[in-house]
């Protein structure tokens, strides 16, 4: 009997079945990852969360990408040079820059891709990365052309892009999913039909050969690659599922190689079992928060966002639910960002008895709670089993807070929850999360920016929160930005629109006999970096 069926039944069976009997070809190396979940799409133009962007990343590469380590180093473009006022960058394209179909990589890819993003038809959710590109905030908002872009092809192998204004931190948007170039042909040939399998033009190190919804995803090596040399890894199966305990089974039967998320109660069980050696908690750069739908009532009080924030027990939930792995935060933007001072919180410094207390008068000020109207609450939050933990213990805490207090939860897989929540679908309370994009304060809080409606899944508004972000755009003085950018998120957070609760670290299993991962901040990992020995 196949191991398979010895260690797993039902939904793990199903869901593992073809990606644990994809046996390799004589000499071929296969590596097998659980990505944690389902993609909602492969369209760069469209991804927001990282269980997609560690598929694309290893399907296409940018101008610039992560090394190893997590450090911002030249990928498609072998170099480029700045202007001395900061505003202009030229980018080389690697001579032998190729598609997977043969065809080279060109200057004019980046100009397409770039194009088509921040194209308002395209609809990007995430096109306001780009926006330090000269005209690309107009274009995206129907108030410029095309032909305003700061983007110019020199010739095939050169790339022109002029910024709005000096942007310390444009190299490192230009690795993120909105500056990964598509490829034309395929797109013009195929629509919105060009990620699927055999459609799917990629100029990374691997392509996609298969994706079977909710079971597996694979991809091949790219003979085509720049450096494909280098590559040691054949064949990548990606497992979509966000059933922790069915994937930490997998990863003890040998079914999978890497383990993105595991149940975070466990790890110290799981080190005991399978050594320090195999299991990962690395800081990163990454906030963990409830949000409160700031359309509807109660939630459009500050006195009811404000008490059932500070009813949260932070200390329990990164102590005890995520077994340490997390740290407690009252912020959204991480402790850590050189050069920025994180905003002081008033309750922070509470004991947290007297925030409970403290929150219980909150409640009777607004109507709510012992002696006044019931408050319903229902939590939102993405199928996974840390998150279910947590929203359990919310419940509780909030449940206390008043004996007319009801708390429901209702869960969603995690391409279902973000789609809702994108799509400005309403709620009471959302559970949400955010890892840096590019290590600056403003990855985060333009979360918050009104205009933002993809991600301020809140629908929070503040005219004078929307005017700093904006003084920080065009402040060139980097100690006066991050100045700007802290009363910012002091003057979000002092009406609790969300519930920061925690700074996590990310989690993953990995197979001793798996080469080349190295934990970072950015928490990425390609494929292309990975090797197996035996």
């Amino acid at each position: 009997m196949h191991p398979l069926f010895k260690t797993l039944t039902g939904a793990a069976l199903t869901g593992a079945l073809f990606a644990s009997l994809a046996f390799p070809a004589l000499g071929e190396t296969v590596i097998r990852r659980g990505n944690g979940g389902e993609p909602q799409t492969l369209d760069q133009a469209q991804i927001s969360i990282d269980i997609e962007g560690f598929i694309q990343r290893d399907l296409n590469e940018g101008l610039m990408v992560y090394d190893v380590d997590g450090k911002v180093v030249p990928g498609t473009a072998e170099s480029h040079t700045v202007s001395d006022d900061g505003k202009v960058y030229t980018f080389k394209i690697r001579q032998n820059a190729k598609w997977s179909d043969g065809s080279p990589v060109t200057a004019g890819d980046f100009v397409f891709s770039i194009t088509r993003l921040l194209d308002p038809a395209t609809a990007a959710g995430y096109a306001n990365i780009l926006y330090p590109i000269k005209g690309a905030e107009a274009f995206n908002k129907k108030t410029g052309q095309a032909e305003g872009l700061g983007l110019k092809a020199v010739d095939d192998k050169t790339l022109e892009i002029t910024l709005e204004r000096p942007t310390p931190y444009f190299l490192q948007l230009l690795v993120h999913y909105t500056a990964i170039p598509v490829n034309q042909a395929s797109i013009q040939k195929h629509g919105k039909e060009f990620t699927k399998p055999g459609n799917m033009v990629t100029n990374g190190a691997y392509m996609l050969t298969e994706y079977v919804a909710n079971d597996h995803i694979t991809a091949v090596k790219n003979p085509n690659y720049w450096d494909a040399a280098n590559v040691k890894i054949d064949k990548v199966i990606y497992n979509p599922s966000e059933d922790q305990a069915a994937t930490e089974r997998m990863f003890e039967a040998g079914e999978l190689d890497i383990v993105y998320n595991f149940q975070a109660d466990q790890r110290e069980f799981l080190t005991k079992k399978h050594g320090a050696d195999q299991v990962f908690a690395a800081p990163a750069t990454s906030t963990y928060y409830y949000v409160f739908d700031n359309r509807k009532e109660p939630f459009n009080d500050v006195r009811i966002r404000k008490a059932l924030s500070m009813a949260l027990d932070r200390e329990f939930l990164a102590g005890k639910i995520y077994g340490g792995a997390q740290l407690p935060s009252f912020t959204l933007v991480p402790d850590g960002m050189e050069g920025y001072t994180l905003p002081k919180v008033d309750i922070a410094d509470m004991d947290q008895l007297d925030r409970e207390d403290a929150a219980k008068a909150l409640l009777k000020e607004a109507g709510y709670g012992e002696g006044g109207k019931p408050l319903n609450i229902d939590i939102r939050y993405n199928t996974n089993e840390n998150h279910k933990k947590v929203a359990i213990a919310v419940a509780d805490m909030w449940k206390a807070l008043g004996s007319n207090i009801n708390v429901t939860t209702q869960n969603l897989d995690v391409k279902a929850h973000y789609a809702y929540l994108q799509e400005g679908g309403s709620f009471d309370v959302a559970r949400a999360g955010w890892s840096a994009d590019y290590a600056d304060p403003e990855n985060f809080l333009n979360l918050m920016i009104s205009s933002n409606t993809a991600f301020n899944y809140g629908h929070w508004e503040n005219a004078k929160f929307d005017e700093l972000m904006k003084a920080s755009y065009d402040e060139q003085d980097p100690a006066k930005r991050m100045k700007l950018l802290s009363d910012a998120e002091a003057m979000m957070l002092a009406e609790y629109p969300i519930a920061p609760m925690m700074n996590y670290a990310s989690l993953w299993l990995i197979n001793k006999k798996v080469k080349g991962f190295n934990q970072n901040l950015v928490n990425e990992h390609l494929t292309k970096y990975l090797s197996i020995q035996e």
